[in-house]
């Protein structure tokens, strides 16, 4: 079988019941831009099923591989091991909801391929299509302002997660990125485009997952976050 030309990472936590339609899409939508492809499912510590079930897929398609770890990394610790496991020149990883249109997974992986080094959806560009809370869809447009504002970042949506990059120009900077959990994307945006490299955003389709709600306690976590990385950044890096 010749190498991978694109790598794409399902990032898991107790999702089995998710899994079971994630899988076999993931493997249709993939087959339709390329012959030379593997899906890596980076299961963080589960225990729900989700690694057996995964590990019953490993053993009927090749092209399926199963991450797994005993304990609890965190979503950022658990994508960047992934990214270093991949063997395909383009890595992506999105959602195992699937909240971003699939239909959207060959403009993403394109970006690359055209010389982008990072290419992410966007739920907040004009064109956009979601369908959202109220409470989520303020949370996240204030999010966002603030990163914005106080980390300089020219893109509209950080946390979108759907994104693709080109493994040789992100592999240096995944040592620098200091996050665990949810923050690890808009830490990687920030310090991507603080390294000039060329970060491609474009609109999305997107359908909030089932249980996804902002407590108040969240909302706290994401003005610190974005405060430690400024002083990070700005202070204790220099």
């Amino acid at each position: 079988m010749a190498a991978p030309e694109v790598t794409a990472i399902i990032p898991v936590f107790n999702d089995r019941q998710a899994l079971e339609r994630a899988i076999p899409e993931s493997l249709v939508i993939l087959s339709s831009i390329t012959e030379h492809f593997e899906v890596i499912v980076a299961e963080d510590g589960s225990t729900d099923g989700s690694a057996e079930f995964v590990r019953g897929y490993e053993a009927k398609n090749p092209r399926v591989k199963l991450l797994h770890s005993d304990k609890r990394l965190g979503r950022g610790t658990a994508l960047n091991r992934a990214i270093r496991q991949a063997q395909g020149s383009i890595v992506c990883y999105y959602d195992v909801d699937l909240a971003t249109d699939m239909q959207h997974l060959s403009e993403l992986i394109e970006k690359i391929r055209k010389g982008a080094d990072v290419s992410t959806g966007s739920r907040l560009l004009p064109e956009s299509d979601i369908h959202r809370t109220g409470g989520r869809e303020i949370a996240s447009r204030s999010y966002n302002f603030l990163v914005r504002c106080i980390l300089g970042s020219r893109l509209f949506d950080h946390q979108c997660g759907f994104k693709a990059f080109n493994k040789q120009k992100i592999l240096p900077l995944l040592p620098t990125i200091r996050s665990n959990h949810w923050f690890w994307d808009t830490e990687l945006l920030v310090r991507a485009q603080r390294k000039g490299f060329v970060v491609t955003e474009f609109p999305v389709r997107w359908r909030a997952g089932k249980g996804t709600t902002v407590r108040l306690k969240d909302v706290f976590s994401m003005g610190s976050s974005i405060l430690r990385l400024w002083w990070q950044i700005h202070v204790s890096e220099d």
